[in-house]
């Protein structure tokens, strides 16, 4: 199945390739795209460039897909998103997302990530049909859970300790959003 572009409003969802390495650097070896992320600072350019391969490696196996996000005007890379895994049989997967911070408050991220959630609920991904979306923040990812809420998540509960990152367990605060969900908003 080739990749599937997106196109919104504002912005183009495409393929990362190998020449995003310097945007994909820049994105992730900034302290506040990581916070809280299950990823240290990128100190090294080579660290994006292994990322990008990763991403490309997963949508090939179909386990998951992430997409560059784009500026319609300029083509410029400013953040990414994509389902980290999907589970095709029980129809479900994890979203994920993140954004320069230059880019942050002016709902790019929403734009992007109900363009992405539209695509997976109408079974036009090598996972099939998806019933339902979840997403993982951590407590006090004060912007993530506005976005989630605004899209229709609901706040399912939290997971004590269920993560171990940065040398530390954390908390991670569970969102969903079924297609009847997504479909009726």
């Amino acid at each position: 199945m080739s990749f599937p572009a997106l196109e919104t409003e504002r912005l183009l969802l495409t393929e990362l390739q190998i020449d995003d390495k310097e945007q994909i650097f820049l994105l992730f070896s900034t302290p506040a795209v990581v916070e809280y992320y299950d990823l240290a600072v990128f100190s090294e350019p080579e660290q994006a460039a292994n990322l990008i391969s990763l991403l490309k490696s997963r949508y090939a196996e179909q386990v998951g897909i992430r997409w560059a996000i784009r500026l319609k005007t300029t083509g410029k890379l400013i953040g990414t998103c994509g389902f980290n895994s999907w589970n095709s049989k029980m129809q479900n997967a994890v979203i994920g997302y993140d954004l320069l911070p230059d880019f942050w408050g002016k709902g790019y991220a929403s734009e992007a990530v109900r363009a992405i959630i539209g695509l997976a609920f109408s079974g036009d991904l090598p996972c099939g049909k998806l019933h339902r979306i979840q997403a993982d923040t951590l407590p006090g990812n004060q912007a993530s859970e506005a976005l989630l809420n605004k899209l229709g998540f609901k706040e399912e509960g939290l997971r004590r300790e269920c993560g171990y990152w940065k040398h530390k367990f954390h908390d991670l605060k569970c969102f969903g959003l079924l297609k009847s969900e997504f479909i009726s908003a």
